[in-house]
């Protein structure tokens, strides 16, 4: 058991994901998946970017003054840290990164819930996603795996859907 008053104000905020391309990256997670861009960082010493994406609620704002919008994005939940080493881009020799799932298997997956897995996985068919596994394939029937353009794996679930699945 853990000792929540040790780890009270704790947040999940980010999982960082490596890409080849932060236009297109950016695009994926704001245009399929309906992610704001909530803020972008350079570290042209280091020659690298971060991008930081998530949901906004309908009535929230992005906070405009920068310490107080450094704040805010830190304590944020669930976050999507894209983060670009620049030149991968252009670099035709560049194979990629690891997705965690080919061999040997370590990171697995970021999980997406919607409404209804059936009109999402239309659409994301729609805009020529790539899918891992259709609602209806293999034993577990409800949920979906799609790849973002770097080939990580995202799975797309319901609370209703996947209720019903670990109630057996």
């Amino acid at each position: 058991m853990t000792n929540q008053a040790a780890t009270a104000g704790y947040v999940m905020n980010q999982t960082m994901l490596r890409v080849r391309d932060p236009e297109v990256s950016v695009a994926f997670y704001r245009d399929i998946l309906g992610m704001t861009l909530l803020d972008r960082f350079d570290f042209e010493e280091m020659k690298f970017s971060l991008y930081f994406m998530g949901y906004l609620d309908a009535d929230e704002s992005i906070p405009s003054a920068k310490a107080e919008r450094a704040k805010w994005l830190f304590g944020r939940a669930a976050l999507v840290e894209i983060t670009h080493n620049w030149g991968t881009e252009s670099d035709k020799d560049f194979a990629g990164y690891h997705d965690g799932n080919a061999q040997p298997q370590g990171f697995g997956h970021i999980g997406i819930s919607v409404p209804d897995v059936y009109s999402a996985c239309e659409r994301f068919a729609e805009h020529n996603v790539e899918f891992v596994k259709r609602p209806d394939d293999g034993k577990m029937k409800g949920l979906a795996f799609i790849k973002d353009p770097d080939g990580y794996w995202i799975e797309i679930l319901s609370p209703h859907g996947l209720s019903a699945i670990v109630a057996g």
